[in-house]
């Protein structure tokens, strides 16, 4: 029994001298936990950012389908405005001031007017019409109105633009 005694006293006093003598070995292992630590918590970090973006880019896309098809409605009640006769047209007016009102209510407008200049991004020209009243190249008639939610454009405006009327079209 007393044999068993001494090797732990001298185990408990090896473990002692281990203590007291620096641990290079346990600092390294530490910093090199530490690092992984922080780098992880960087990853973690950067994915919550990535798919935050990658939400909110997949919402938008869904609302512009949903805004383009409703737009296609409202050029039919502006095709039906033209053609319908006068009696008609009160109330067709009045659905589209409604539709351009729940529009207007999440951001849409209405992009593309005669007299503005023509702007690529937000025009498609499919016509030139020559025109001594107007600078070229200036919008003279909206084919199909665009849209624009904000600076960013849903669906540019079909427009027919003037060229000097003195050159071929």
């Amino acid at each position: 029994m007393q044999s068993s005694r001494a090797s732990d006293e001298v185990t408990d006093a090896a473990r002692e001298e281990q203590r007291d003598q620096p641990q290079p070995d346990r600092a390294e292992e530490l910093a090199r936990s530490e690092d992984r630590l922080k780098r992880a918590l960087a990853d973690l970090d950067n994915y919550r950012k990535r798919s935050g973006r990658e939400v909110e880019r997949r919402v938008e896309e869904s609302r512009d389908r949903l805004l383009a098809e409703w737009l296609e409605v409202v050029d039919s009640i502006d095709r039906s405005l033209q053609m319908a006769p006068v009696a008609a047209q009160e109330g067709l007016r009045a659905v589209l001031d409604q539709m351009e009102a729940i529009l207007a209510r999440h951001g849409v407008h209405r992009i593309g007017a005669p007299g503005e200049r023509f702007d690529p991004v937000r025009h498609d020209a499919v016509a030139v019409r020559p025109d001594s009243d107007a600078e070229p190249p200036m919008v003279v008639e909206v084919a199909r109105a665009g849209y624009a939610i904000g600076d960013r454009v849903l669906r540019p405006a079909e427009v027919v633009v003037a060229s000097r009327a003195d050159s071929p079209a």
